[in-house]
């Protein structure tokens, strides 16, 4: 009898110091995980509206260029240019975009940053409003999506940028840059590994709707995090984020869902670590 109390004593307090080091674990997400990723994606944007805008100002005298083939060239060698370290653009060097590229007045696509080029000659005014918005004569940011070339692979999403060039104070085009959304998520993951104290590691993802963007995460870490019904529905009943207590391979672990406001009404972030 003696040893049956004794027991079942032992059993509440471990059950006491799982809830302890759970709350201390959501603790962590709310106010230090989902204020570090806020903060990083905030630099990310603030150095590429700036270095867009740069690259603009100095991609303006290509437009001017005569012959389109001379201009292309011209173009191409500077939208490359532009993301060398010394050459470049300070906010470029190790930057996570994709791409970078220049839009004629037309709105389609004069050249980008490397070959192949599948963007050149595509209409890029009709499919993006920031395009739009830029050789209307104002800088503007939002989120973009891209098909890929095979019809059954996924489509991507891309936080793009873009800003008018001017040559007398006339619209001769524009720079559009792109950040993939799955690129961002890299980073954040890399950052944070950075910054991680020795210990179990910390999973960071976004997500756009249903979609789930991640990098180098565990499958089985994946399959707790990715149910999109559960996600909107948990939301809704907290727009500001929530943080669950899951169990993996019988250990306690704890994730939070957070909105990233500056991305788009429906992007945020899934933080996801092992209580300590």
């Amino acid at each position: 009898m003696r040893w049956g109390i004794l027991l079942i004593a032992i059993a509440a307090l471990i059950g006491c110091e799982d809830n302890a080091a759970v709350e201390r674990a959501q603790n962590q997400l709310r106010d230090v995980d989902y204020p570090r990723v806020q903060a990083l994606v905030e630099q990310d944007l603030a150095h590429h509206q700036a270095g867009v805008v740069k690259a603009a100002q100095r991609l303006a005298p290509g437009f001017a260029v005569a012959d389109p083939a001379a201009r292309e060239k011209q173009v191409r060698s500077a939208l490359r240019i532009l993301q060398q370290p010394k050459r470049g653009i300070d906010e470029f060097v190790a930057s996570p975009m994709s791409f970078l590229a220049a839009i004629g007045l037309d709105g389609v696509v004069l050249a980008r940053d490397r070959e192949p080029d599948r963007m050149k000659g595509q209409d890029f005014k009709t499919r993006f409003d920031v395009v739009r918005q830029a050789l209307g004569g104002a800088a503007a940011t939002g989120l973009g999506e891209f098909y890929a070339k095979d019809p059954d692979a996924p489509s991507s999403w891309s936080i793009l940028f873009a800003a008018p060039s001017l040559r007398d104070e006339q619209v001769v085009g524009a720079v559009l840059a792109g950040i993939p959304l799955s690129r961002l998520a890299q980073r954040l993951s890399r950052q944070f590994r950075v910054e991680q104290k020795e210990g179990a590691p910390v999973w960071v993802y976004l997500y756009k709707g249903e979609r789930l963007f991640h990098w180098d995460t565990p499958p089985e870490v994946d399959v707790l995090v990715r149910d999109p019904v559960a996600r909107a529905k948990a939301l809704a009943a907290s727009p500001a984020g929530y943080a669950e207590k899951v169990r993996l391979q019988g250990e306690l672990q704890v994730y939070g869902v957070f909105p990233i406001q500056l991305l788009g009404p429906d992007v945020g972030t899934i933080v996801f670590r092992t209580p300590e």
